[in-house]
């Protein structure tokens, strides 16, 4: 009796063992998978921390840079079609920044000044809804920053930018034009003519000098130092006072 009982036991648990074997391995990791996306369906990614814009200190004011030092030039290109994605993306052609860093800039036009020369910006403050746009358009971070963790443009710590002759008001020569994502773009770019090269160099020194780090893939875009300080903002450009 004990020795039917147990082989009844072991051929049973070899049937159930084939059954369980017979399940394919992708079907198991199939039921994996439609259970993550269930729950990335139902937590989708956060966009992230956007500060309202009412600053308490001063230093943490958007300020336009003509209220700063008027003699540096504008053609700000997201408030024309003469951008990369040939759309116009501002209401109105401002260039706003922390204050801190309007005045760092200020300092770099004022000593350029001394040379003959001086700065034209092509972007400064952008709001994250716009970078949102952008991504949508084009959603590669080699060319945009992605708006899940924003941009030290949205911060009003970064800037773009090029030096001028301010006897003729014409732009210096520089590797390429602004927004232009080739290789000759980047500050280690070697086939630059020397002149090129000088220019670019010259845009960088001064810049670093007064507390802004450059990007070695962009050659007009610089940072402030401390930018990480900055919250990211979404205030319009025509509704900053």
């Amino acid at each position: 009796m004990t020795r039917k009982f147990i082989l009844f036991i072991t051929v049973l648990l070899s049937i159930v063992g084939c059954h369980l074997t017979a399940i394919p391995s992708a079907e198991l990791q199939g039921n994996s998978n439609q259970a993550i996306a269930v729950e990335m369906a139902q937590n989708p990614p956060e966009s992230p921390p956007i500060q309202v814009y009412s600053p308490v200190q001063e230093r943490e004011k958007l300020v336009d840079i003509r209220d700063i030092n008027p003699n540096i030039k504008q053609d700000i290109r997201y408030a024309t079609t003469q951008n990369f994605l040939k759309r116009k993306l501002y209401s109105v052609p401002r260039c706003l920044l922390r204050a801190d860093v309007a005045q760092s800039l200020s300092k770099v036009q004022q000593d350029l000044e001394g040379m003959g020369l001086g700065l034209k910006v092509f972007d400064c403050y952008r709001p994250w809804s716009v970078t949102k746009q952008m991504w949508e358009i084009l959603p590669d971070n080699r060319y945009v920053a992605n708006p899940q963790r924003g941009s030290r443009h949205n911060r009003g710590a970064a800037v773009d930018l090029t030096l001028v002759d301010l006897r003729n008001g014409k732009q210096l020569e520089m590797p390429t034009d602004f927004d232009d994502f080739t290789d000759k773009a980047a500050r280690d770019y070697p086939n630059n003519s020397p002149q090129v090269r000088r220019n670019s160099d010259l845009l960088e020194y001064k810049m670093k000098q007064y507390g802004f780090s450059s990007l070695i893939t962009e050659w007009w875009h610089f940072d402030a130092v401390g930018w990480n300080q900055y919250s990211l903002l979404d205030v319009q450009l025509d509704r900053v006072p």
